[in-house]
């Protein structure tokens, strides 16, 4: 008896916790260092690889369907143009990221003191909100002739009229990032000790960034469509002016090349802002 009990004993002991790892909430096992790896690289493929299936599909649908050339060209012929128009088109892609840095970096330093203003003081708000307002509803293509007559041609046209279309979208962010602060943490700051200025730049800016960020987000796309409309307006260099040649000419290859050269100046400003976010907001960063 006592023997049979001994030889089942250490099987019974071990039952309860194989029973636990089943039953329980154990905790998951570690991954290895090199499948995480594996899987992030994996991940961040995934971009990659819809390009590339949108590539395809496109390539398909010509060939499958007999889409002719001006309509609709394949890839192939475009990111031919897109080589041996390489100088060209580089060329005119430095005058419109010129007029969207110029115009978008006016609006960094307007937009953001601004919203702090306005979110900090009832007056100001009551003074400078409704004319931000009234710009915002006033229709800019309507007014980007009007440019054209004030500043001529030049990049000031340009730039001016990138500022109003991406000022609006920041200001608003800016304003309700600044706002979004719980004042019963100012109020335990304040109960604390904490000077003004270490309340604004360790609580109010840090819960600020992430709303300003996802403005910037918003104003930086604008910024493109902003500049290649001016040209549109009147240039007679730029993307813009480039594009509105290939389809007067019915050069649908050159349009779509601009459009691409468009698509990848979007990305790199995207991706920019997404890089200030990483390096301003560290606490964002599992977020992401």
């Amino acid at each position: 008896m006592s023997s049979d009990l001994s030889a089942r004993s250490p099987s019974r002991l071990s039952e309860p916790a194989a029973d636990l790892d089943e039953v329980g909430s154990p905790q998951p096992r570690r991954k290895s260092k090199a499948v995480r790896t594996l899987l992030r690289f994996g991940w961040n493929l995934i971009p990659l690889v819809t390009f590339v299936a949108i590539i395809a599909l496109w390539s398909g649908a010509v060939r499958f369907f007999g889409i002719p050339a001006y309509l609709l060209p394949g890839p192939g012929s475009v990111f031919y143009l897109l080589i041996s128009e390489a100088e060209m088109l580089w060329r005119n892609a430095q005058t419109t990221l010129a007029e969207i840095l110029l115009g978008f970096g006016l609006t960094l330093i307007t937009a953001i003191p601004l919203g702090l203003i306005i979110a900090l003081s009832p007056l100001a708000k009551q003074v400078l909100y409704p004319p931000a307002m009234l710009l915002q509803l006033l229709p800019k293509v309507a007014v980007a002739p009007l440019f054209l007559v004030w500043f001529g041609f030049g990049m000031e046209s340009k730039v001016i009229l990138t500022l109003l279309m991406t000022f609006f979208p920041l200001l608003i962010a800016s304003i309700s990032g600044f706002q979004i602060l719980d004042e019963r943490l100012l109020y335990l700051t304040r109960s604390m000790g904490a000077t003004t200025w270490q309340t604004f730049r360790y609580l109010r800016v840090p819960a600020a960034l992430p709303v300003i960020f996802s403005g910037l987000r918003t104003s930086a796309t604008i910024a493109a469509t902003a500049a290649i409309v001016a040209e549109f307006v009147g240039a007679n260099k730029g993307l813009g002016y480039v594009l509105l040649k290939g389809t007067s000419t019915m050069n649908i290859e050159l349009t779509f090349a601009v459009l691409v050269v468009l698509t990848v100046i979007g990305l790199v400003i995207n991706y920019a802002v997404d890089l200030s976010e990483w390096l301003l907001a560290p606490w964002q960063r599992d977020n992401k």
